[in-house]
């Protein structure tokens, strides 16, 4: 695991499922998916989050999730989605009531 990955359990309480599900689920991306990829098209980045079209070129606009230009492609580096769960995560407080 990287430095900057989040524990599962912790992505399951930030996105407010629960942790088997979650397991389940990266069980079949991973099975499903190329995990070898390092680099992400913002969709991809989205998707994995589970924000809008609207959200996620604010987030790229704004710097908050890192992105790269390749030629006329905008790619997200795979650990800044981690990078970005992160930060949001110690941004919250999960001990005030909504």
């Amino acid at each position: 695991m990287s430095q900057s990955a989040l524990p599962i359990f912790q992505t399951a309480q930030l996105l407010d499922v629960p942790e088997d599900a979650l397991r389940t689920l990266m069980a079949a991306r991973r099975s499903a998916g190329d995990t070898t990829l390092v680099a992400l098209t913002v969709a991809e980045a989205a998707r994995r989050i589970g924000i809008g079209r609207t959200k996620r070129y604010e987030y790229v606009a704004s710097g908050e999730i890192a992105s790269v230009k390749i030629g006329s492609l905008r790619r997200i580096p795979a650990e800044a989605v981690n990078d970005f769960l992160a930060r949001r995560l110690s941004a919250t407080d999960f001990g005030a009531a909504a």
